[in-house]
Order: structure tokens, then C-alpha cells, then sequence
């Protein structure tokens, strides 16, 4: 998780959510917050921001003078560059802090050097994660723009020199070519969003393509396999569908061990805020 002077939901309700990164103040739309109420209504007037959607994917933000143009949180697994974008987001998703930690002690636990895969892997949080730990990273993401803020976030964190290999090009196809190089990893994490296209246009439909990725990312696997890590943030995928479709893709129709749960976020007065999913393998009972 992330120390309270990094990170902190502050409240949420009404649609909304309101968070601190660092010392700034951020208001966000947030659709599992809709027919919520606010618990502390009074914080909302000191956001910093506020994004607004103008589109099912985009909108405009409303600053006031003290934001600056990036800023940086920390967490033990590295250090991140943050900046509000056309989307609403700002760079870093603090939902997912629970499964850096998961991924580097699955990596520890190993003891062997791992080679790790990290699909569609936005800034680059599951990649300080791993590289932290000692694993040789394979970083892939659409974007190019994205691929030099996660490169940026390694420098902050000190791992410019780790072995990390950043390629832009869209999941599926470097999957399927890894699979006619030869190629093997011994652990995928995979974030994919429910629609998205690849450098070259290339089309992504969760519903169609999550579980032919994922019986190709079973093959890349296939001979030493020590963890596999899948998130959504997509309306449809709770839990069980999301274990459902890890165990599908990668097992089989058997039982093997798979854990899913919901992704929250908890105020300091305990509220908690769905935020997204996880399905994990091997299952541990620790979900923090």
C-alpha cells in the first residue's frame, strides 16, 4: 500500500471520488461511487482538480493555479511521475499497490532468476514491481507517449540500468510472435482494458480476445510457470468472471489454485470503493 503522505482516498459518493496524491487534491468521476453518498462534503472544496467527462472516453480538466505540471508519489517498489491526462487519469492507478507487493514476493519466494511479461503495461507500476525483486522484464504497451513515462518512472526509481526491455506493440501480436520465436516467461501480468487498439490500429474487444490472448500467454508459460496476474477495470468482469476466464485460458476447465477478489480503495474512516478486480495464480491468503 502506499504511505498515507503518498496516496489517500479522501471521500467518495455521488459519482465521484476525491484523492491526495502527495499534497495535491484530485476529483475525479468514479461510476462505482453513483448513488453513494459523501461522507465529508466539506473536503471537496479544496480539490486542486477536477475532471469532467465530455465523452465516453475523454473530457477537460478544471486546475486551479497551485497544480503543477507533474509531480511525483512514491511507493517501496519505486517512484512515480504524475500528470493529468485527456483521459482523467493522472498516472498511476493506487488500487493496484496490493499486487506489486503480491508480484515481487511471488518473484523472492521463486529463488531463480524469472523473466517476466507485462501486458498492456501503462507506466510501468508491475514493472518496478518485478524489476525490484530481481526479474528480467519484458514491459508492452500501445502507446509510445506511455512507454516514455514508465521509462521516466524506472529513472526516478533508480532502475535505468535494470533489465527491462520497453516495446511498443500491441499485446497479442508480440505474444504470438514470442510464440514463433521460441520465447518463454515464466510469469505474465496482464491489465487489459475493455476496448483498444494497438500502435498499427490493431483491434482489442475484451469479450472476444481475453481468452485466446490468455491460452497464448498459457504457452509462453507452459514449461516453468511461476505466477500469473490478471486485472480488470471493465463493467461485466466481477471476480468470478474473471477467474473464470484465467482458469479457461491458462488451465483448463480443472480447479488450480486461482484467487480472485475485488480491488478497493479504503478511506481513512474505513469506507471502501470498488476499484476493479484481480485474478491471481497461485492463490495465497494474504490479499493485501
Amino acid at each position: 500500500m502506499f504511505k498515507s503522505d503518498q496516496y489517500e482516498l479522501l471521500d467518495f459518493g455521488e459519482g465521484r471520488k476525491l484523492e491526495r496524491f502527495g499534497q495535491y487534491i484530485i476529483d475525479r468521476p468514479s461510476p462505482p461511487a453513483d448513488r453513494l453518498a459523501r461522507s465529508t462534503p466539506r473536503l471537496w472544496k479544496r480539490a486542486n482538480a477536477r475532471f469532467e467527462r465530455t465523452s465516453a472516453e475523454t473530457g477537460k480538466w478544471r486546475f486551479d493555479s497551485d497544480l503543477p505540471a507533474t509531480w511525483k508519489v512514491s511507493h517501496e517498489v519505486g517512484t512515480f511521475e504524475l500528470k493529468p491526462t485527456d483521459f482523467g487519469h493522472v498516472g498511476v492507478f493506487p488500487e493496484q499497490a496490493k499486487n506489486w507487493l503480491w508480484i515481487a514476493h511471488q518473484i523472492q519466494r521463486a529463488k531463480r532468476p524469472l523473466k517476466v511479461l507485462n501486458l498492456f503495461a501503462y507506466t510501468g507500476g508491475s514493472t518496478l514491481a518485478a524489476a525490484s525483486a530481481g526479474a528480467e522484464v519484458v514491459h508492452i504497451d500501445s502507446a509510445k507517449n506511455v512507454i516514455g513515462w514508465a521509462r521516466r518512472n524506472a529513472k526516478h526509481s533508480n532502475f535505468s540500468d535494470a533489465p527491462i526491455r520497453w516495446i511498443c506493440e500491441d499485446a497479442f501480436t508480440f505474444v504470438r510472435r514470442e510464440l514463433k520465436r521460441g520465447n518463454t516467461y515464466e510469469a505474465v501480468i496482464l491489465d487489459p482494458p475493455a476496448y483498444g487498439h494497438g500502435p498499427k490500429g490493431e483491434p482489442w474487444k475484451l469479450n472476444d480476445h481475453l481468452i485466446p490472448l490468455l491460452t497464448a500467454c498459457r504457452e509462453l508459460t507452459a514449461k516453468r510457470r511461476a505466477f500469473m496476474l490478471l486485472t480488470c477495470h471493465s463493467t461485466g468482469f466481477g471476480p468470478a468472471e474473471l477467474e473464470a476466464s484465467l482458469l479457461e485460458g491458462v488451465f483448463g476447465a480443472c480447479g488450480a489454485g486461482v484467487d480472485s477478489f475485488p480491488l478497493t480503495l479504503t478511506t481513512d474512516g474505513g469506507r471502501k470503493l470498488l476499484s476493479g478486480v484481480v485474478a491471481r495464480w497461485p492463490a495465497t491468503m494474504d490479499r493485501d
